[in-house]
């Protein structure tokens, strides 16, 4: 039988691979914004159920769900942008390895935090990774740059993530049990994106579930588990070790651009993928 902290570290790996692949069933689906619309709202009918067995919501959680929702939704429009613009294997380490070298810049530089030589070290290796992915081909200048829009995307698309974990992180303390609040917020996740994407592709539903679907319903499923496993791990273990588990979604996302969806630059993103799942480990475990 596995030790908690072994359980813990597959959970993590677990959480890891289903995170990339739920944004790569989104990139998948070709139109991103009504793949992650259908993926939203596949995901609150899933979790539908739950309302029947988790313990009622207070006032505090119906605060703390009107600054989460926003939060989320502001999160999905950048996130949208980012994968219609960009491949896989460069948006999603950069956005989901900016969220945790956002937060330690500013402690650090705003909140004058002090980090540790190891943290620093940390943050040093991840932020060159980020920049690896960030160069352009060789032989194209930086303002020649192919991806510029894609980039701009997947750094606020990293605020976005920075933005909603303390969002999230006050709401499952202030609910009467923490599934109260993750069963109500992907309840009303969809309650943004879905209004758009019908705004946006009025006239064409009929024709956009018949192929999609199964991408958006994918990839809600594969979030629901992705979030489930964390959750779960970190009742067994540190927080901070779940989560540096966690940064190798990175490396999960760059050999499905480069394997799967058939993307440019396969090697340097990969390699990159991993320096910059390093260099968040070292932060996550020193700081």
């Amino acid at each position: 039988m596995l030790s908690p902290e072994l359980l813990a570290l597959a959970l993590g790996l677990f959480s890891a691979l289903t995170l990339a692949a739920a944004n790569l069933s989104v990139k998948a689906g070709a139109d991103i914004l009504s793949s992650r619309a259908i993926l939203q709202c596949s995901a609150a009918l899933m979790v539908a159920p739950a309302l029947f067995v988790v313990p009622p919501p207070d006032a505090a959680t119906w605060r703390a769900l009107a600054v989460a929702v926003p939060a989320h939704f502001a999160y999905q429009l950048v996130l949208v942008g980012a994968l219609k613009h960009g491949e896989l294997s460069l948006v999603f380490p950069i956005m989901r390895g900016g969220a945790p070298l956002l937060t330690g810049l500013l402690a650090w530089l705003v909140l004058g935090e002090a980090l540790s030589l190891p943290a620093v070290l940390g943050l040093v290796i991840a932020t060159l990774a980020v920049v690896a992915f960030a160069l352009p081909p060789r032989g194209v200048g930086l303002l020649a740059h192919p991806d510029r829009r894609a980039l701009l995307f997947a750094l606020l698309t990293a605020a976005g993530i920075a933005l909603y974990n303390v969002t999230d992180a006050a709401g499952v303390r202030a609910a009467p049990s923490p599934f109260t609040f993750i069963v109500l917020l992907f309840m009303f996740d969809c309650l943004g994106i879905t209004p758009l994407a019908l705004w946006r592709r009025r006239g064409r539903w009929g024709e956009i579930i018949r192929a999609k679907w199964r991408y958006g319903l994918a990839g809600g499923g594969l979030s629901i588990l992705s979030y489930g496993a964390a959750l779960y791990a970190f009742s067994l273990t540190e927080a901070a070790r779940v989560s540096a588990v966690r940064e190798t979604s990175v490396v999960f996302a760059a050999l499905f651009g480069a394997l799967i969806l058939k993307e440019g630059f396969g090697t340097r993103r990969i390699v990159a993928a991993l320096i910059l799942a390093g260099g968040l480990a070292i932060l996550q475990f020193a700081g």
